[in-house]
């Protein structure tokens, strides 16, 4: 196809990596895909179309430069860059360690900015090219038991948010996108779960918890769809700056923004009131 275009995909092993992954093969597209294990590269590489699997742990910077620059040297110029790879925590905040959230940003944050810096200036010199990294709902809305995941993903949101300013003129577009709940390992393989020791959160935590470890395989979301929804979207002439995926991102995001706008108004006379007086007249 003319139009074809190279991707890096890390964590194209399972779920919407794995989705996205083979729906650019099966649109003309070349895609280099990262994975944790030679199994899951032999995986990859038998997909029908032009896949090219890379050995990588995102939490080794020095590797994920290497397999940048190897791409771009031997594969092409990359075009389209899917910081895909991540995981969950699923823990109370106190019941949680720091080596806990430490981790959880070495590979939801720290990951996800290496493959981005990576790239980048290759993309600069070409004046061209789209970032996308998947955060999630989760990086614009909460819920109990998932505050260091959350915590990744706010930070990344915001990450993209500026990073997408600083390099609009150099002709990059930069996308998070933001899943809801789908049918993929999420809550299974690719979740770690914080060990239970204070009782006084059981009646909170513990209902969702077991609906986290039971539902999978009753999530709303179609990864298929997703990764059709994704390419629909890079190749669209107008590229958004966020895309929301399935029902539920869209009405629980929908609703914390509501939220958020309520209490705004109800505090904004207390949010005013702190400006120096001069300064107050003249904004009034």
């Amino acid at each position: 196809m003319s139009d074809s275009k190279t991707f890096l995909i890390t964590g194209v092993s399972t779920g919407l990596g794995r989705a996205l992954g083979r729906a650019a093969l099966a649109e003309g597209h070349r895609v280099v895909g990262t994975v944790r294990t030679p199994e899951d590269a032999r995986s990859f590489e038998a997909l029908t179309g032009d896949a090219h699997a890379r050995i990588l742990d995102v939490t080794d910077h020095d590797a994920v430069d290497e397999v940048v620059e190897e791409a771009e040297r031997d594969l092409g110029p990359l075009d389209v860059i899917v910081a895909n790879a991540g995981y969950g925590h699923d823990g109370l905040f106190e019941e949680s360690s720091m080596d806990d959230l430490r981790r959880q940003f070495e590979v939801n944050v720290y990951g996800t900015v290496a493959v981005i810096k990576a790239v980048l200036p290759h993309l600069r010199e070409r004046r061209a090219g789209h970032i996308i990294a998947v955060t999630s709902m989760g990086g614009l809305i909460t819920m109990p038991g998932l505050s260091f995941y959350h915590g990744s993903k706010f930070a990344v949101e915001g990450i993209l948010e500026t990073l997408g300013k600083e390099v609009a003129g150099f002709g990059i577009h930069v996308t998070a996108v933001e899943p809801g709940s789908f049918r993929t390992d999420w809550s299974g393989r690719s979740m770690i779960r914080a060990p239970r020791s204070i009782a006084d959160y059981d009646e909170l935590f513990e209902p969702l918890r077991h609906r986290r470890i039971h539902g999978g395989g009753t999530q709303p979301g179609d990864p298929d769809k997703a990764a059709e929804a994704v390419l629909r979207m890079v190749a669209a002439e107008q590229l958004p700056k966020r895309l929301l995926l399935g029902n539920d991102a869209l009405r629980l995001v929908r609703a914390g923004r509501e939220d958020f706008e309520r209490e705004m108004r109800a505090w904004a006379e207390v949010s005013a009131s702190t400006d120096f007086d001069d300064v107050a007249r003249s904004s009034a």
